[in-house]
């Protein structure tokens, strides 16, 4: 199942302080390494890297893996490398279709805690994990967070959803938003100040995102998205800005101080992380949620510490996780 964390959540840690630029990774980091690392299912970690980033997090403290894929061709890519893959178990199947399947199936076994994707394609993970009868759907829709480190920008920022849904209706923006709010506040940020961003502040029938944008904040108001400060619509700008805002005479919570920024559909996600990310030389981490578990999507392109800050985003979920089971048993 995937609890509704918006209300009596169990924060793992208090990271609502955080300010420092250097700070924003380390401390997620830190406050996983202090909770019991995950058992994380890994799909198909057949090259290099996605095998070096499983057994780093591993190293670190922060997951427990179970590797996957081809056995001969893991322990190939380790040994080529110089991997040590220690005493991780090592589930053997033929090819990274095989991968993805087993993955899933574990999952729904209750093996694994959190699913990393490993060298196949996202979509080929994917389309395991949304299967109607054999998946690992919620009554959620599943959505992408990417949790975001921008040199110079205090908060640590989320963008949400650049990386499943490409063009979200209203009910499944409804998902997505609640999706981010839980992960905000679960990892022990406090209450998020979430921006639902168009190109414009003002509503208008000429852009529909702006209507989406106003229902949406009208949602939050009548209980239907909760744990969250929400205001929309928001140009980019007005958003994170608070000069920005003041010029344009907005002033509510979110207007200059957003910390989720919701976007209108995929492609607007995608350029905004990623001109974060090659313009401003962010760090981006990612995280797939609505499932019955979190999902770790890394790219090659990741840095080590992304890759290491998206494990224990995903792990402290998991350790909430874990704590509320407990409270209802």
């Amino acid at each position: 199942m995937h609890p509704d964390r918006s209300r009596g959540s169990f924060p793992v840690t208090d990271l609502s302080t955080t300010k420092s630029e250097q700070s924003k990774y380390d401390r997620l980091i830190a406050a996983a390494r202090a909770v019991a690392p995950a058992i994380t299912i890994v799909a198909h970690p057949c090259d290099e890297t996605s095998l070096r980033g499983a057994l780093e997090a591993a190293e670190d403290r922060l997951i427990v893996p179970i590797l996957v894929g081809p056995a001969a061709k893991i322990r190939a890519v380790a040994a080529e490398n110089g991997l040590d893959l220690k005493e991780h178990e090592i589930v053997d199947v033929p090819h990274s279709h095989a991968a993805a399947a087993k993955a899933v199936v574990l999952v729904r076994e209750g093996k694994g805690e959190l699913l990393m994707k490993g060298s196949l394609h996202t979509d080929e993970l994917m389309r395991d994990v949304t299967a109607s009868a054999t998946g690992l759907r919620t009554e959620r829709r599943i959505s992408h967070v990417f949790v975001m480190d921008v040199p110079g920008h205090a908060d640590t920022l989320f963008i949400t959803d650049a990386a499943i849904n490409i063009s979200p209706d209203l009910d499944v923006k409804r998902d997505i938003v609640q999706n981010a709010i839980d992960l905000w506040t679960t990892v022990g940020f406090g209450q998020p100040r979430v921006a639902i961003l168009s190109a414009v502040e003002t509503v208008t029938t000429k852009i529909p995102s702006t209507i989406e944008a106003a229902a949406l904040c009208k949602m939050a108001e009548r209980g239907q998205i909760t744990g969250g400060l929400l205001d929309g619509p928001l140009a980019f700008d007005n958003a994170i800005s608070p000069e920005a805002a003041r010029i344009k005479g907005l002033t509510s919570p979110v207007a200059g101080r957003a910390q989720i920024l919701v976007v209108p559909d995929l492609e607007a996600g995608n350029m905004l992380a990623k001109n974060l990310t090659f313009l401003a030389h962010a760090d981006a981490a990612g995280i797939v949620l609505g499932a019955r578990v979190p999902i770790v999507l890394t790219s090659r392109a990741d840095s080590v510490r992304s890759r290491l800050a998206s494990c224990a985003v995903a792990t402290l979920y998991a350790a909430a996780s874990r704590r509320m089971t407990q409270v209802a048993a």
